[in-house]
């Protein structure tokens, strides 16, 4: 069932433990053999507790919230330049949405308005990166017009 009235805005300061409560979502399907889901966890935590250090980050954070200003999702946008074609792009770095609101367009909204910033902010492509396992969330990103640009190999030496 569809979340009425949603609305994305930007986060704030106080949107960091909600954020920080949706970290386990990032690793809640099967890993490559080689990571560790403690390890995996840990460094997404530190990356967005930097983000929200920053004095002037270089990310953007959203909030997609429902009735009554409850938090349903978040993402985070980070301004990239394009390797083969040094054109603005826009990275999808982090999109999580809370188990409760699962299946309720939520994800859709987020990777909507990620599109219409993009747009706005003059990106050439938006980018994400999925893992494997991630299968829900690859079907979500197929289903809005997402294809492989680039595949990243792995081969660990320890």
């Amino acid at each position: 069932m569809p979340v009425p009235s949603l609305t994305i805005r930007a986060a704030t300061a106080a949107d960091d433990a909600f954020i920080l409560g949706l970290v386990p979502r990032f690793a809640a399907f099967p890993l490559p053999a080689w990571r560790r889901r403690s390890e995996c966890l840990a460094g997404i935590r530190r990356d967005l507790e930097r983000e929200f250090d920053a004095a002037a980050g270089s990310d953007w954070l959203f909030i997609a919230e429902g009735a009554a200003a409850t938090p349903l999702g978040f993402m985070r946008l980070q301004r990239t330049t394009d390797f083969f074609i040094a054109h603005s792009n826009c990275h999808l770095a982090d999109l999580a949405v809370a188990a409760a609101h699962e299946g309720q367009g939520v994800g859709r909204a987020l990777l909507a308005h990620a599109e219409r910033w993009a747009r706005e902010h003059g990106c050439a492509l938006l980018t994400l990166a999925v893992l494997p396992g991630n299968t829900r969330a690859r079907a979500l990103y197929e289903a809005a017009g997402f294809d492989t640009d680039l595949l990243r190999l792995a081969k660990p030496l320890r």
